[in-house]
C-alpha cells in the first residue's frame, strides 16, 4: 500500500474520485452494498492471449491497478483481479507464428500447444510473458484463468440463467446489432466440439432444460476463418465443456465474480457495441448493475488509447509495441508514471523513436520527483498536491525519505556519448561531483539503469540533433569554418583552463565570460566555435558540461590542435 502523503480529504487524483464515486455507489445499491460485504470491492480486467499483448491493454491494468491503490488507501478492501480468457478460439493467424498453427483455427487458446517450450499452452505462454512484468510496472494483481473458473462450475448458475431466457438475449442483440447477426439467431453458449475439440465453430440450437443439455452442430462454414467438422451432438453446458459468447460472458463475469469496477478501451464501448449488449444482459437477464464506469442505463465513459506515432494497435495483427518491448525504450516505473499522470480520458500518443519523447517523459518524472520531495516549489498547491500523488501511485518501489539522486536524461545521454557505456560514465559522474564516492547498491543501481537507457536511446532511437562525436583533434576543413578571431579566442579559453588544474562548471562559465569580454567575440561565435571544435557540429550540450564530461585536460588537448 502506498504511503499516502497528501491530505486524504481531498480527491485530487482520477483514481482518488473513481474510488470514491465506487464506495457511493455501493452504498446506495442494495446489490452492491452485499457484494462488497461478501467480497470486498473487485476491480477487474481481463484479455484473450490471442498474441503477443500490446501496451495498450497494459493501460488498462495499470489504470485498474491504480484505481485498486486508490481504495486500500482509503480503506476499502479491495483487490484488482486480471483473468485471461484462455478459453476464447483462435481465430487469426498472428505474424509470431508458424503456418503450422492453422490447424488450431477455431480451438480455445489453452488447448493449443506453447509456440515456445516451456509453457503449457498457448494461452500461458502470451499472457505469462505479461505478468512476469508486473513486478516491474509496479502492478499487484490475482492472475485468474476464465478457462479455470467454467472448469470449477463459477459460471454454472450464469449459464443456466442465460439459457432459460435466450429469447430474452436474443432481443438484446436484435435491439443493438445489425440485422442477421447470429447473437439473434443461436443459443447463448458454445460447446467445445466433441469430436474437434473447437469452440470456434460449434452452433448450439436447441436447450433441453429438463435434462440440462444443449444440441449443437460443429459446422463448416459458421465463420471464415476456421472450419467445422461436421458432427451434431448434445452435451452439459457446464463444468469447462463449452463457454458463452464474448458478450454475454462479459455480462455474466460481473455477477458471478461481483465486480465493482471494470473499464476498456473505447472500442468496447462505442453505442450498440460489446458494453451496450452486456450492460443490458446484465441488467435485464442477470439483474446485477454493471460496473464502474457504467450503470443499467449508462454506459459511462471508457479509457482512451494508447497509440503509437498515431497508431492504435492491435494484438492479434501484431501492431505496435508490445507490453513487454515497450521496456526497451524506457524503465517500466516511468512508463507506470506516465499511465498514472495522464487521466483515463485522454489520449497517449508516444513515438519514442526518432523524437525527444523519451526526455520529455524523463524530465517530466524527474520535476514531480522533486515536487514531492519539496525540493521544487509550484505557487499552485492544488497542482503540488496532484504531483505528489501521481508520485505516490506510480511508484513501484516502498517510497525512500530522501530524494533518489537526480542525473537529467539529456546530461546522461551526453555523457554515455563520450564514455561509450554506462560503467565509465558512472565514474565519470562520481569524477566531477555528480554522484558520492559512497552510495548504496540500489541507488547506484538506479543511475546506472537511467545511464544504460540513455545509452540505448542514443544508439538506437535519438534524432540526429542529440549525437554527436567528440573530436580527438581540430580538422584542417573545420579550422577553415572557423574565423581567426574564433581561433583565437578558443586558444585564450585554453590558456585560461590550464591555470588550474580542474575548475567547477560555474568557474567554466566565467572564464567563457572572460575570454568573450577580452576577445570582443559574440557570445554565440564564441559557443559555434567551441562546439565546431569539440564536436564537429554547431550546437551541443551545455559547454561547461560538455566540458566536464570530456575533461577539462582532453579539452585543452584537443584545443591546442588548432595551432598545427
Amino acid at each position: 500500500m502506498t504511503q499516502q502523503k497528501t491530505n486524504p480529504k481531498r480527491d485530487i487524483h482520477w483514481a482518488d474520485n473513481i474510488a470514491e464515486t465506487v464506495r457511493k455507489r455501493a452504498q446506495e445499491d442494495p446489490i452492491l452494498k452485499k457484494v462488497v460485504k461478501q467480497k470486498g470491492y473487485i476491480v477487474y480486467d481481463e484479455k484473450t492471449p490471442s498474441g503477443r499483448i500490446h501496451i495498450g491493454a497494459g493501460r488498462g491494468w495499470v489504470i485498474h491497478d491504480c484505481i485498486a491503490k486508490a481504495m486500500r488507501d482509503k480503506g476499502m478492501r479491495a483487490k484488482f483481479i486480471l483473468s485471461s480468457d484462455d478459453i476464447d478460439p483462435f481465430d487469426k493467424m498472428n505474424k509470431d507464428l508458424p503456418a503450422s498453427y492453422k490447424k488450431y483455427l477455431g480451438v480455445p487458446f489453452r488447448n493449443i500447444p506453447s509456440p515456445v517450450k516451456g509453457y503449457e499452452s498457448f494461452a500461458d505462454y502470451y499472457f505469462s510473458e505479461c505478468t512476469q512484468k508486473f513486478e516491474e510496472y509496479g502492478i499487484e494483481a490475482e492472475i485468474q484463468s476464465t478457462g479455470h473458473a467454467y472448469d470449477k462450475g463459477l459460471f454454472n448458475r450464469t449459464i443456466k440463467i442465460a439459457l432459460d431466457n435466450a429469447d430474452k438475449i436474443q432481443e438484446i442483440y436484435s435491439r443493438f446489432s445489425r440485422k442477421g447477426s447470429i447473437g439473434t439467431k443461436r443459443l447463448p453458449f458454445n460447446p467445445i466440439c466433441e469430436k474437434c475439440g473447437k469452440i470456434g465453430t460449434t452452433y448450439a440450437y436447441e436447450w433441453d432444460s429438463a435434462r440440462e443439455v444443449v444440441k449443437y452442430r460443429c459446422e463448416a462454414n459458421l465463420v471464415d476463418w476456421a472450419k467445422g467438422c461436421g458432427y451434431e451432438g448434445e452435451v452439459s453446458p457446464y463444468d469447462g465443456l463449452g463457454k458463452f459468447p464474448w458478450k454475454v460472458e462479459w455480462a455474466a463475469k460481473w455477477p458471478t465474480i461481483g465486480v465493482s469496477v471494470e473499464t476498456a478501451g473505447k472500442d468496447h464501448f462505442t453505442y450498440g457495441g460489446s458494453r451496450s449488449v452486456a450492460i443490458a444482459i446484465s441488467d435485464e437477464v442477470f439483474d446485477f448493475p454493471p460496473p464502474f464506469p457504467s450503470s443499467r442505463k449508462d454506459i459511462g465513459k471508457a479509457y482512451e488509447f494508447f497509440t503509437i506515432g498515431g497508431k492504435k494497435m492491435s494484438t492479434s495483427k501484431g501492431m505496435g509495441v508490445s507490453f513487454v518491448g515497450m521496456t526497451d525504450y524506457a524503465p517500466a516505473t516511468l512508463l507506470r508514471y506516465l499511465l498514472v499522470k495522464t487521466r483515463p480520458h485522454a489520449v497517449i500518443d508516444f513515438d519514442p523513436v526518432g523524437t525527444n519523447k523519451i526526455i520529455l517523459l524523463y524530465e517530466s518524472y524527474d520535476r514531480t520527483e522533486r515536487i514531492y520531495y519539496d525540493k521544487e516549489r509550484i505557487a499552485n498547491e492544488k497542482e503540488a498536491q496532484h504531483e505528489k500523488r501521481v508520485y505516490e501511485l506510480s511508484h513501484v518501489d516502498p517510497i525512500k525519505k530522501t530524494m533518489p539522486i537526480q542525473i537529467p536524461f539529456t546530461y546522461a545521454a551526453a555523457l554515455v556519448q563520450i564514455t561509450g557505456d554506462a560503467g565509465p560514465a558512472m565514474d565519470a559522474l562520481v569524477r566531477t561531483g555528480h554522484v558520492p564516492v559512497s552510495i548504496s547498491a540500489g541507488e547506484k543501481k538506479y543511475i546506472v539503469e537511467r545511464l544504460a537507457y540513455a545509452k540505448r536511446w542514443v544508439d538506437e532511437f535519438a534524432p540526429d540533433d542529440y549525437k554527436f562525436i567528440v573530436s580527438k583533434s581540430v580538422s584542417g576543413k573545420m579550422k577553415g569554418d572557423l574565423s581567426d578571431a574564433a581561433v583565437s579566442a578558443l586558444l585564450l579559453f585554453r590558456d585560461k583552463l590550464l591555470k588550474k588544474r580542474e575548475y567547477t562548471e560555474n568557474e567554466c562559465m566565467e572564464l567563457i565570460k572572460e575570454v568573450v569580454n577580452e576577445s570582443g567575440i559574440a557570445p554565440r561565435q564564441f559557443y559555434r566555435a567551441a562546439y565546431l571544435a569539440l564536436l564537429n557540429k554547431e550546437h551541443g550540450p551545455k559547454l561547461t558540461s560538455l566540458i566536464k564530461m570530456i575533461g577539462q585536460k582532453e579539452t585543452v588537448l584537443i584545443l591546442t590542435t588548432l595551432e598545427k
